[in-house]
């Protein structure tokens, strides 16, 4: 027992005699020791520990207590340049600022002006065989420009009927002719009245779909007046033209194959 006293009590005096000792080896031991790096310019030293009480560990005091006891890896206190060396790098990064995304507006297709809703073609206009009780003979073509009918007689009492377009007003003829020529896709060359009036017209153009003498063309005496065919079926039934009769393609093509030069035509 008194062995065990004379401990306790040498140990008291111990820690009387050395805790100041302890005190000035802790006030030198939180001075870092001075780190080189290899361009002193460009990284500075690193400042001085910043010492942060552990959230998780009761209060021991601070100093040389908190030291022997806490978290000397890091949890205990951390230094500015650890602190630094948390941040992210990327902000750092040459342009970081200058980076914006640039934004594009969707290309947006512009509305296209559309062709104007063309007529349908009126079903009276058709091809038909009809009754037929004129004067005139089998073989004969009537053309009635007010009705903007077509005739071919037939006899006994019928003709094939068609449906055409003619001349504008001031534009309208009738008188007797016959057929002096035909062709097949036939070029077209606007005479020089017509190119006065539109100076916009082509001064030829070669046979075609595109071309407005269509199919076939039937030329009637010496004038430069046609029964031909329309790429325009469209204008069937009314005053279109500059004296010429307009046929659809399928309907001029089949009165081209029944009629032949020198058949009479009677424009009324």
């Amino acid at each position: 027992m008194k062995k065990m006293y004379f401990a306790l009590l040498a140990s008291a005096c111990w820690l009387n005699l050395g805790f100041p000792q302890a005190a000035a080896n802790e006030a030198e031991f939180v001075t870092d020791p001075v780190v080189l790096h290899p361009d002193q310019s460009a990284m500075p030293p690193a400042a001085a520990p910043v010492r942060v009480a552990s959230a998780d560990r009761p209060n021991m005091g601070g100093g040389f207590i908190e030291f022997l006891f806490g978290d000397r890896q890091g949890q205990g206190y951390q230094s500015q340049d650890q602190l630094d060396r948390q941040r992210p790098l990327y902000p750092q990064q040459p342009g970081y600022q200058q980076q914006q995304q640039v934004y594009q507006s969707p290309v947006v297709p512009q509305p296209t002006m559309s062709e104007p809703a063309r007529p349908a073609f009126d079903p009276k206009y058709e091809k038909q065989v009809v009754e037929y009780d004129g004067k005139e003979s089998a073989g004969t073509v009537v053309v009635d420009t007010p009705n903007k009918f077509l005739y071919l007689v037939q006899g006994n009492g019928k003709a094939m009927r068609y449906g055409i377009g003619v001349g504008r007003p001031g534009f309208a003829w009738s008188g007797i002719k016959t057929i002096s020529a035909k062709k097949e896709w036939p070029d077209w060359t606007p005479p020089a009245e017509m190119i006065a009036r539109r100076p916009d017209l082509p001064r030829h153009m070669e046979g075609g779909p595109q071309n407005p003498l269509g199919a076939r063309a039937m030329y009637l005496g010496s004038t430069l007046y046609r029964i031909h065919g329309s790429n325009e079926p469209w204008t069937i039934g009314t005053n279109v033209s500059s004296g010429c009769i307009r046929m659809r393609n399928e309907d001029v093509i089949d009165l081209y194959g029944r009629v032949n030069v020198g058949t009479r035509v009677v424009v009324i």
